[in-house]
């Protein structure tokens, strides 16, 4: 795992392209440039850990490049449950739950991610308030779909009576 900087990831991926990923969406460039100089940006080799399962929640991960995959321990058990994109987090259930991580995620290939500490999070409630709501709402929607996708699959793989 290596730190890069925030211009090193402008130099890869345009503001814009950074502006579609869903966290991104509706920011204004100031915000996100403060989220990307302040935040830690994360070059992780595939089958590296961004976090593991017992790991401090105090942070959650979104993918620059590349994606991740989430495996959950449950009763001892690995279960792989979702994929995460472009634009996309992993780890802001646990964050904001003040729980430690109930899994890990890991690189399906080589992929950058930012890292947005829960310091971090209040300090854009602090300093962009009006992006913090944007930011709030982005999280709560991709929330809301993995919410979806899970219930899908939980009806999908469930014995009919």
């Amino acid at each position: 795992m290596k730190t890069i900087t925030a211009k090193a990831i402008h130099n890869s991926l345009p503001q814009e392209k950074i502006r579609q990923g869903s966290l991104f969406g509706a920011l204004t460039d100031d915000c996100i440039n403060f989220i990307l100089k302040e935040g830690r940006i994360l070059e992780l080799a595939q089958g590296e850990k961004a976090f593991d399962s017992g790991d401090s929640g105090n942070a959650f991960f979104v993918v620059l490049e590349g994606s991740l995959s989430f495996v959950k321990l449950h009763n001892g058990k690995l279960y792989s449950t979702r994929d995460i994109g472009f634009g996309e987090e992993v780890g802001f259930v646990a964050m904001i739950a003040l729980h430690n991580h109930a899994g890990y995620a890991v690189a399906n290939c080589d992929s950058r991610v930012l890292e947005v500490t829960s310091d971090l999070f209040a300090r854009i409630h602090e300093n962009y308030p009006f992006d913090f709501g944007i930011i709030t709402l982005n999280l709560a929607r991709d929330m809301a779909r993995n919410i979806r996708k899970l219930s899908n699959a939980l009806v999908e793989n469930s014995i009919k009576h």
